[in-house]
């Protein structure tokens, strides 16, 4: 019989878009081509799904209402799709187990539960569990630093993956991690090659499209940042960087393209450094027009994450040739070997005069510009990442 694809995706929600969400939807997008797909979200997954193109004929979406815990706050609604997400796992009735593949798209309760749930009650599905960061030590916050500081949001992020991490470990026939270091999270996995290393893709078709019509465009913008503004991106710590380069080159421009949490520390940020003529903050961009002019008209993409277990939201602009620079955090080991000029990690100076050494030197940015594009141009592929993933998986048996 043919074989079929659950997708719980109840944790995705927001205007932006994160790596999870990201992947999720790109192996959707592609495993569609061959196998019937179903996505199970609530309605804020579902625009989301809808703003990035995902509406083939082969992709069915099951989508729950939230109506009307949505309106009762973050932490009621969140609870509220962990309820609906073990429902549909205690209720969901699966016909032909052997040929089933269920994969969590998420380690938060409310996509691994439901997966676990089936998982128990049909044993023959295959369970691909995502796991794309071990969440950091309360005591150290978001970054690779030995700091010892207490963050609120880390040890939440902590405390929600203790649970769930052994139930993976027990029960998922696959375990899908953004690099090398993370699979020796699951150490049976590994042995059996079942922890599958997702290094990040990006559309190269739309991509090469927006290249070809926008290559005479000037160059407008000395940086251009991606991602979203939360504190392991290092976003208010890039103000503090552009000020250093302002100070060498005062009409210096970065685009900050995102939002979230720190949008208003931010603005803050940026208006008490002055740097309201050199720094513009766009919001989130959808992917298209809007977005890809402006890596088209930037020089250099800065990426200063503290704790990245990818960092996917860099790759678009190396493929328009955008050399990057980033911290020499131990993921871009695998995932930018080259492309990247990294510096030590919390050195804000050498970062930004790493970023004036690439505007300054022709040499240097013709050579790692040219390792950008070619790193993402014939490794990004997400129609070769998504089959080598399904591949892989369909290669083994369920556990």
């Amino acid at each position: 019989m043919e074989k079929k694809i659950y997708i719980f995706a109840l944790a995705a929600h927001g205007k932006g878009i994160s790596g999870g969400d990201r992947i999720f939807i790109e192996f959707a997008r592609h495993w569609s081509a061959d196998y019937p797909v179903e996505i199970f979200v609530w309605e804020e997954g579902f625009k989301m799904c809808q703003r990035q193109g995902l509406d083939v004929l082969s992709i069915m979406y099951y989508v729950s209402s939230m109506n009307p815990w949505k309106h009762l706050g973050f932490i009621i609604n969140y609870l509220a799709r962990i309820v609906e997400g073990v429902k549909i796992g205690l209720t969901l009735k699966i016909k032909d187990p052997e040929n089933t593949i269920v994969y969590s798209a998420s380690e938060f309760w409310m996509d691994s539960l439901p997966a676990l749930f089936l998982k128990l009650r049909y044993p023959n599905v295959r369970w691909i569990a995502a796991w794309y960061q071990t969440a950091p030590m309360p005591l150290k916050g978001f970054s690779e630093e030995n700091k010892q500081r207490i963050s609120f949001s880390s040890l939440l992020y902590w405390l929600v993956q203790l649970p769930i991490k052994p139930l993976i470990s027990k029960f998922a026939d696959f375990v899908l991690v953004n690099n090398e270091e993370e699979k020796k999270q699951f150490p049976k996995h590994d042995s059996n090659n079942k922890a599958i290393v997702v290094l990040g893709a990006v559309d190269l078709q739309s991509i090469n499209k927006w290249k070809r019509k926008f290559s005479k465009l000037p160059k407008v913008y000395d940086g251009v940042f991606q991602g979203r503004f939360h504190p392991q991106k290092g976003v208010v710590e890039l103000v503090e960087i552009w000020k250093r380069v302002v100070s060498e080159r005062p009409l210096a421009k970065l685009a900050m393209i995102g939002d979230g949490p720190l949008m208003k520390s931010v603005k803050l940020k940026v208006k008490n450094l002055k740097l309201e003529k050199n720094i513009k903050l766009t919001g989130y961009l959808f992917d298209g027009e809007e977005k890809y002019k402006i890596f088209a008209s930037g020089k250099v993409v800065v990426h200063p994450a503290f704790y990245d277990s990818g960092g996917m939201a860099a790759a678009e602009a190396m493929a328009f040739g955008l050399p990057c620079v980033g911290f020499n955090l131990n993921s871009y080991k695998y995932y930018y070997p080259k492309g990247m000029a990294k510096v030590k990690i919390g050195e804000l100076d050498s970062f930004a005069d790493k970023i004036l050494q690439l505007l300054s030197t022709e040499k240097l940015y013709k050579k790692i510009s040219k390792e950008a594009s070619e790193l993402i141009n014939y490794k990004w592929s997400w129609e070769v990442r998504s089959r080598q993933i399904l591949d892989q998986v369909l290669e083994y048996p369920s556990i």
